[in-house]
């Protein structure tokens, strides 16, 4: 109830915003490297509808939420994780009420495109068995990249951690843990669906299941500092409204309930 009143709030002041919105310059927007590809194309269908096109920050959540945190002006910011964008709103740095988590992922086990082997990952699947003596796996760094949170948790839930947590290979962002599997340099890695399916070069070799790890969810809100910027309150309320809908799930990411 209270996400849907949110969103009502945000798409109103959007509708109403978008005149003053147009004449304004374009905004900023610090987002999680998952969401290149899907913010890319939401962006272009923005600016077609004669909007200023936005300004694009991808990085680690955790990176991005630092940046703001010195002062980097971000008029947006659209975390792979709640904790994140926990942290930027403990330092008043966000609009509270505009905060939203509208879109989800899943976690995944992907392979180079030319392994075919599937892994069912389940608790007690002896990951290490399949690395090898020498291989790694790719992920971001669990010490703040959300995508490595997700996989250690994962990784614990099946009793793997102690075994695979020596043998990361971990990388600043889920895009370059991908391309660390996409180039040969790790066997595996666990990224997102949407990532995986975004590569050329990888294949989903096993999914995890949703009770090892918390939701993978994405929170956006408005900055302080943007608070009375009509254009980052339309935007939002466009990304968060149903026009954007089809586009979010072209990509693979799936709508909150």
């Amino acid at each position: 109830m209270f996400r849907r009143l949110v969103l009502a709030t945000l798409a109103a002041v959007g509708l109403a915003a978008a005149p003053a919105a147009r004449a304004q310059d374009s905004l900023t927007v610090f987002a999680a490297a998952s969401l290149t590809d899907a913010l890319r194309a939401l962006g272009q269908d923005w600016a077609a509808r004669g909007n200023p096109a936005p300004r694009f920050s991808f990085a680690a959540s955790s990176a991005l939420a630092r940046q703001i945190e010195q002062g980097a002006p971000a008029d947006l910011f659209m975390s792979a994780d709640e904790p994140w964008m926990d942290y930027v709103q403990q330092r008043n740095l966000v609009v509270n009420a505009t905060r939203v988590s509208p879109i989800g992922n899943a976690l995944v086990l992907v392979s180079a495109k030319g392994d075919a082997r599937d892994v069912a990952l389940a608790r007690g699947t002896d990951l290490a068995a399949l690395l090898g003596p020498n291989g790694r796996i790719a992920t971001g760094d669990p010490a703040h990249v959300p995508v490595g949170r997700y996989a250690q948790a994962a990784l614990t839930w099946m009793g793997q951690w102690d075994a695979i947590g020596p043998r990361l290979a971990r990388a600043d962002n889920v895009r370059a843990a991908l391309l660390l599997v996409e180039r040969g340099e790790a066997p595996f890695g666990i990224v997102y669906a949407t990532d995986a399916a975004a590569s050329q070069g990888v294949r989903v070799a096993g999914t995890f299941p949703a009770e090892s790890h918390t939701p993978v969810t994405y929170p956006f809100a408005l900055m302080r500092r943007a608070e009375a910027n009509a254009q980052a309150r339309a935007f939002l309320a466009f990304l968060t409204g149903p026009e954007a809908r089809p586009t979010w799930e072209r990509f693979g990411f799936r709508m909150a309930q």
